[in-house]
């Protein structure tokens, strides 16, 4: 049965959600001749990430559908001015003539617009949404295939699927399931080589900012590599993996004292799960799971279950028992549906 989205995120229950589009029927309308449109995606997901309070945490552009991960951040939005609201909307959706013109934005235009306190309010709170950045990251790129195609119609399915993720240990297995998309789907041979991919995005960043040789440091065990390559994704307009706030960062990243080093060690493993149904467990990657609580071979198993499925059933992920229990509490049900099921 149908859920009403305005239930399945809750920011109360958690900031992070993984949610995935398809092109109608199945149809590969990103795949052969058509790639040009992945790199559309990709640069758009780069700019709705600098308006709303939305921080994309990872992504993958296949031939006929999509995966984002993002995390909520509405408690940025409350500290923007009113100005810095109208300049985020107009960036996300520059206004246009009935003709579909675009508008020359001229300060007192902006200033007018930023008076208007309930319609400031108004953009702030669709800012902070996840229904509205998945429209404006959908919307204008089903207009530009159409028109390259001469044809009007749907791009999209209609409804967007979202995935509530409840721990650490699901976050992180998103993270690599997203990433490795197109090594699974034979597309990519490793995943610093997948196109339109945010594990891509972040190797090429380190590599752009010469941080490439600290960050393999850091993949074999490296205390000195991991704190040079520490501050690497400051800049880069995905989410950061580590979060450096208590060093002294400014922005806020997905996990504390997790770096992007070890995310890359974890991600390398567990593409040779993906293509080879098994891989040494270095002396870095037990770490890595003991870490986060777990084993190879759960792990393992977790992986198998997100990846042996073609769609992803449930609209919770977690890895612990007890927090699907502690939801189904909160929300006065017996149980809720866990897309990969709980191993621990």
């Amino acid at each position: 049965m149908t859920v009403a989205r305005s239930q399945l995120v809750d920011v109360s229950v958690t900031r992070y959600y993984h949610c995935i589009s398809r092109c109608v029927r199945r149809a590969f309308l990103c795949g052969e001749g058509f790639e040009h449109r992945r790199q559309w995606i990709e640069d758009r997901l780069e700019v709705l990430a600098g308006c709303f309070a939305v921080s994309v945490c990872g992504f993958s552009v296949m031939d006929n559908h999509l995966h984002v991960l993002v995390r909520l951040d509405e408690d940025d939005a409350k500290s923007w001015s009113a100005e810095e609201v109208i300049r985020r909307w107009i960036t996300a959706y520059p206004p246009k003539t009935p003709k579909g013109q675009e508008i020359e934005i001229v300060q007192a235009w902006i200033d007018q617009q930023a008076d208007d306190e309930e319609r400031v309010e108004l953009l702030r709170g669709r800012l902070t949404s996840l229904g509205w950045f998945m429209k404006a990251l959908k919307e204008p790129l089903a207009r530009m295939a159409n028109k390259e195609d001469d044809c009007k119609g749907t791009f999209w399915e209609a409804r967007y699927k979202s995935i509530a993720i409840l721990d650490e240990e699901a976050l992180l297995a998103t993270c690599a399931y997203i990433d490795l998309n197109p090594v699974a789907a034979g597309i990519a041979a490793a995943p610093e080589t997948s196109k339109h991919t945010s594990v891509r995005q972040r190797v090429r960043h380190a590599k752009d900012k010469g941080k490439l040789a600290d960050l393999k440091a850091a993949e074999a065990g490296s205390v000195a590599g991991s704190r040079a390559a520490g501050d690497v994704e400051q800049d880069l307009w995905l989410c950061p993996v580590e979060d450096r706030r208590r060093q002294g960062a400014d922005r806020e990243g997905m996990l504390e004292g997790f770096s992007l080093g070890s995310y890359l060690l974890l991600v390398d493993y567990t593409s040779r799960l993906c293509r080879q149904g098994k891989a040494r467990v270095s002396r870095e990657v037990a770490s890595i799971l003991d870490r986060l609580g777990t084993s190879a071979d759960v792990w393992g198993q977790r992986i198998d279950k997100l990846f042996k499925n073609s769609r992803l059933l449930g609209n919770y992920f977690a890895a612990s028992r007890e927090r699907l229990r502690e939801l189904a509490r909160t929300r006065g049900v017996h149980h809720v549906d866990n897309v990969a099921g709980a191993l621990a």
